[in-house]
C-alpha cells in the first residue's frame, strides 16, 4: 500500500518550512511533495516536465492549495484540476492568507473542498494543520479510485 501523499502549492519558503514543521510536530509523517507554482502543481498531477513518468496511480490524498502563486494562480489550477477526469475527485484545501470574499466565492464556486485562512500565529497554524491531517488523512474517506473504462 502507498503512502498518502499530501501536495503543498506554496511559493513562500517560510510557509513551507512553518507547514513542515507543524505536520512534524503533528506526528503527520506522510510525503509532503511542494510545488512551488500552478505549472509545477500541474505537471507533477499530470506527470510532465519534471514528473514524466511519476506513477500516476498514486496521486494526493489532499492539496494544499494558496491563491497567489506565480506563474498561474492556484484559482487556475484549480480549474484545471476539476476540468480533468482523472483528478477531479481529488480533495482540495484552500490554505491562503486571502481574505477576499471573492476567492472564497470562486474556489467553492469551482469545487474546493474547503477553504482556510492561515492563522498568523505559529501555534494556531499548528492546530489548523493538525486538524486539516486528522481529517483529510485519518477521517476523511476517499472516493473509490476509477479505473479507465469504468463508470
Amino acid at each position: 500500500m502507498s503512502s498518502k501523499i499530501i501536495l503543498l502549492v506554496e511559493d513562500n519558503p517560510d510557509d513551507v518550512l512553518l507547514t513542515r514543521r507543524a505536520l512534524q510536530k503533528n506526528n503527520i509523517l506522510n510525503e509532503l511533495v511542494v510545488a512551488e507554482d500552478g505549472v509545477e502543481a500541474l505537471d507533477y498531477l499530470f506527470g510532465r516536465g519534471a514528473h514524466a513518468g511519476r506513477n500516476l496511480g498514486n496521486q494526493p490524498q489532499v492539496i494544499l492549495l494558496d491563491i497567489k502563486l506565480p506563474r498561474m494562480d492556484g484559482i487556475e489550477v484549480l480549474r484545471h484540476i476539476r476540468a480533468n477526469e482523472s483528478t477531479r475527485l481529488l480533495p482540495v484545501v484552500m490554505l491562503t492568507s486571502s481574505t477576499e470574499e471573492r476567492d472564497r466565492l470562486e474556489t467553492y464556486s469551482l469545487g474546493a473542498n474547503s477553504y482556510i485562512r492561515k492563522p498568523v500565529d505559529f501555534q494556531q497554524f499548528m492546530e489548523a494543520v493538525r486538524q486539516i491531517g486528522l481529517y483529510w488523512l485519518v477521517l476523511n474517506e476517499s472516493p473509490p479510485v476509477q479505473r479507465e473504462g469504468c463508470a
